[in-house]
């Protein structure tokens, strides 16, 4: 009698396995022929609206890094970065950030259209900041990658102490 139970238990346990297995490639195939659908349709769509796809601007800086040479401590020094959008449409700063509260960037705040300049201002506050600085500057727009990274370079001269007199 168990063996009989056994037998009809494994026979009922292998016809799930297969019964299962055609589900899934049922399945499978039937989302493959989905994804393959959709993807087709994204692509009639694109080529009858241009506008369907998102135009990015680009940056073609005149250069990415910049060093202020020697200077000596508490010295202001300000560089101006220039940049060409030279994307398929308007280019957005939408942030700057500079890997340090002694470097300030300013950059313009409206869209740039394809083929016009800009510029972006790093100001670099040297008090505080002897010997050699690398600090970097984050730029965060509409681009691919959205990402850009501006660098500036100083070596800082150390403030000298003042001698200490009597005490009075």
């Amino acid at each position: 009698m168990k063996r009989v139970f056994l037998n009809a238990f494994a026979l009922a346990a292998l016809a799930l396995a297969v019964v299962s297995c055609d589900q899934k490639t049922t399945t499978e195939h039937a989302s493959s022929t989905i994804t393959k659908e959709a993807e087709a349709a994204n692509k009639v769509a694109e080529e009858n609206n241009p506008a369907a796809t998102i135009a990015n601007g680009k940056f073609e800086f005149t250069e990415d890094q910049f060093d202020f040479g020697t200077i000596n401590e508490g010295d202001v020094v300000t560089h101006i970065f220039k940049f060409k959008n030279v994307g398929d449409g308007p280019l957005l700063i939408t942030n700057a950030r500079a890997s340090c509260g002694c470097t300030l960037p300013e950059w313009p705040k409206e869209p740039i259209a394809v083929g016009q300049e800009g510029k972006i201002t790093v100001k670099f506050n040297s008090k505080g900041k002897p010997n050699k600085q690398r600090k970097r500057i984050s730029i965060y727009a509409n681009t691919e990658p959205e990402l850009s990274t501006l660098h500036i370079t100083a070596n800082v001269i150390p403030k000298k102490l003042e001698k200490a007199g009597p005490i009075k």
